[in-house]
């Protein structure tokens, strides 16, 4: 039975739960030393204190379940620089009976909640702070969608806690800022969306003066997230108090008037829109948990962000444009997202992305400014469509189904002195914080051991990339400590506005792998591996020119089954893989047909939104997203998982993938007959109305549990929307062997060589002199 929550109470994975001692060793294990960590993923079994952690005070990692503790002078050893410290007057009353809840073995992560009490000389101990959503809304779309995505808003707004605020902005060929405090009639601010406009512009124009704004230390009384009530309130109102306001204001909404000349696209401004939130919430005091959640229909035509002329007959860029250098304006719309991002990150300010078009709206230029918020981003074919009108509805959700959306987040970690940090991989900006345990080589967000996460929720995820310290320890093995440790600091704001701090601290042991490589071997995660190595590929095809990822998994691969395999030099025949990695060789085999590798297919909008799910959720979701999951249902059995092969396809069976990204409920040709004939409507066939129901119930059990809600697809064997469970299987059997296959199975027309072919070369190629 495979264990059900393999993150554990601290939600850490690794590739390797033991480390070779030195970086040379590291090297020959192919596979990069790395932890996944869910920062604030909740569990039962997290202990919450109503106070401050105890810091070392010479690298600041927190008190701990691994420092050792000497009761009688009431001092701590800092485990990962061993530096004496102190405990305050507070710990006075601790004993080896009566201890902290912090130094209890079993807790190794814990929670921390600071007071609210305003405290001028502690910013850290501020008044709680309201949440603000300001929603930008685009008004160039045919009037049906626009209905869609108005209602929406609607919605929206009624699931808000009555004390958040709430801005507006309309764009389309020009960005319009609703003031909604001037209740008597509308009254909007517009802004030219030919021109890029700087952060001080759009607060002048809104006449916000820079004197209304307040530093962080101490905020006087009558002060409101850093302006006088009177003035931040004309355009951001607590959600009671506008309510009525904006959905009057929404009623009157209409279609962007600006004529359109035939064969063009409608103006669209996006990146002036975009800026003009980021400015109106930067006149909010620092460290206000805001939110920037737009609702796209289209391609910006117009000013700053453009990414494709209004000329019809020039399509929107495709990654053929990108990968020859012919897209005129993708590198200055990605330049200013960029720059866009470095604001919305100065600010603690998040940019969530709803895009509902058929074609591209610019996700990939704008990934960089989500991304490196921590927002979220939804992409779908209509703003009617199940998959945005779920997921966008979930974002304000209360109570179980919520996200947990939380603001201001920021990652510290501490490691053993050997470790150093190579980056991060996921949603965060690096803090260019330089410290001894900062890596030469920089993988993603990089140079630096702190990290900014403005958005994060219950799901986030950061991959943590690891070097080992090239000076070699090992000559002195008494001195050197069997163990090492990764503490992982996180404070952020929850959505109610209260501080909180999580701290989790790990130990694995360190190997000789010259001696013995068994430990090293069981302590393999192959689930993580795969996912860590899908995300390095995604990162190297975007970052680095004429990257083959293909080719450069081929290789890794190769050394991997070379390094660990066991065989007889020269006999592919002899070859055999330990059980903790036999599914690792498959796991890339569907690497290189998934769509991070294989972009082709795919728009750059697809590719960049498949990108940053992959990047930021966990482990056990990145790898179905790689190796999508099967189950088959059949009259003779109860539901149980199939290999995802073309030879699970059956007449009589009903199959489920789950890709993440969709969700197919495949009915074999009989199983598709029967229904057709109404079987199910009959009271002897029974049975028939159970077997077509299950899949139904299941895949509803996996959407629930979901975000963003995954497109469901129920289709029939040889029928139109069949691709898409064939797209996702290994083609054993195709037309060149048509010859082999069962009867009322199915056949893969596809040169693309099988699984089994595939481990025939590798077995050949590893087993080489």
């Amino acid at each position: 039975m495979a264990n059900s929550d393999p993150e554990g109470v601290d939600g850490v994975r690794m590739t390797w739960n033991v480390w070779p001692r030195t970086k040379l060793e590291a090297s020959k294990c192919v596979i990069p030393l790395a932890a996944s960590i869910a920062p604030i993923r909740p569990h039962s079994d997290i202990p919450t204190l109503p106070y401050a952690p105890l810091r070392c005070r010479t690298c600041s990692a927190a008190l701990n379940a691994y420092s050792r503790v000497d009761f009688l002078a009431k001092i701590w050893i800092c485990p990962f620089c061993y530096q004496r410290n102190q405990f305050p007057p507070h710990y006075a009353m601790i004993s080896e009976t009566n201890l902290p809840c912090e130094l209890y073995p079993q807790y190794t992560t814990v929670q921390y909640t600071l007071q609210r009490n305003p405290d001028p000389n502690n910013p850290s101990n501020a008044p709680q702070l309201q949440p603000v959503f300001v929603f930008v809304l685009d008004t160039c779309m045919i009037e049906e969608e626009l209905m869609f995505a108005k209602s929406a808003l609607k919605q929206a707004i009624g699931l808000l806690p009555e004390q958040a605020l709430v801005g507006f902005v309309s764009f389309g060929t020009q960005a319009h800022v609703h003031e909604l405090g001037f209740t008597e009639m509308s009254k909007v601010y517009v802004f030219k969306g030919s021109k890029e406009i700087s952060k001080e512009q759009v607060l002048e124009q809104l006449g916000l003066p820079a004197a209304g704004r307040r530093s962080t230390a101490g905020y006087p009384k009558g002060l409101q997230n850093g302006y006088t009530n009177t003035v931040v309130n004309r355009f951001l109102l607590p959600a009671s108090d506008c309510e009525f306001t904006l959905n009057s204001l929404l009623d009157e909404l209409q279609t962007d008037q600006w004529p359109v000349q035939a064969g063009h696209r409608a103006s669209r401004c996006t990146g002036v829109a975009l800026s003009v939130a980021a400015g109106l919430l930067g006149a909010c005091l620092p460290g206000t948990g805001a939110r920037i959640i737009a609702l796209v229909g289209g391609p910006c035509t117009e000013g700053p962000g453009t990414i494709v002329s209004k000329d019809l007959s020039e399509p929107v860029r495709s990654h053929k444009d990108l990968f020859k250098d012919a897209a005129p304006y993708f590198k200055k719309a990605v330049k200013f997202y960029d720059s866009l991002a470095k604001q919305l990150v100065d600010q603690g300010h998040v940019l969530d992305l709803f895009a509902s078009a058929l074609d591209q709206v610019g996700v990939a230029e704008m990934k960089v400014a989500i991304e490196r918020t921590g927002g979220l981003v939804v992409l779908a074919e209509s703003f009617g469509h199940s998959v945005f009108k779920d997921s966008f509805k979930l974002v304000f959700e209360d109570g179980e189904q919520s996200l947990g959306l939380c603001f201001n987040g920021m990652l510290e970690i501490s490691c053993s002195k050997e470790i150093k940090v190579q980056g991060i991989i996921g949603p965060c900006t690096s803090l260019e914080k330089k410290g001894p345990n900062v890596s030469d080589t920089v993988i993603g967000e990089g140079n630096t051991t702190t990290w900014k996460m403005c958005g994060l929720d219950k799901s986030t995820c950061l991959t943590v990339i690891f070097d080992l310290s090239s000076t070699d320890q090992s000559n002195v093995p008494e001195t050197v400590n069997p163990q090492f440790y990764l503490q992982f600091l996180t404070s952020y704001q929850d959505p109610e506005g209260k501080t909180l701090i999580r701290v989790t601290t790990v130990t694995r042991q360190w190997v000789d792998i010259s001696v013995s490589t068994e430990e090293l071997i069981h302590g393999f995660d192959q689930e993580t591996a795969a996912v860590v190595m899908a995300r390095i590929t995604s990162l190297k095809m975007e970052t680095e020119e004429g990257f083959d990822a293909t080719r450069w998994l081929d290789r890794n691969l190769i050394r991997f089954c070379s390094k660990f395999g066991n065989y007889r030099e020269n006999d592919p025949s002899s070859f055999s893989l330990n059980p903790c990695f036999s599914l690792f060789p498959e796991f890339i085999f569907n690497l290189r047909r998934s769509q991070f590798v294989q972009v082709f297919n795919n728009s750059p909008d697809e590719t960049a939104y498949f990108r940053v799910l992959l990047n930021k959720e966990n482990i056990t979701n990145a790898a179905v997203m790689v190796q999508p999951s099967l189950i088959s249902y059949s009259f003779n059995s109860p539901p149980q998982p199939a290999l995802l092969d073309v030879a699970s396809i059956s007449a009589d069976h009903i199959l489920l993938l789950d890709s993440y990204f969709s969700i197919v409920v495949f009915h074999g040709m009989t199983i598709a007959q029967w229904r057709n004939m109404g079987y199910q409507n009959q009271p002897e066939h029974q049975a028939f109305a159970l077997l077509l129901e299950a899949p139904q119930v299941d895949a509803q059990i996996i959407i629930r549990d979901r975000f963003p809600v995954p497109r469901l697809v129920v289709c029939d064997q040889h029928g139109s929307q069949a691709r898409f469970l064939l797209a996702k299987l290994n083609p054993s059997a195709t037309y060149n062997n048509a010859t082999d296959i069962a009867p009322g199975s199915d056949i893969i027309f596809t040169d693309d060589v099988s699984l089994q072919v595939f481990c025939e070369h590798l077995q050949r190629l590893a087993v080489q002199s």
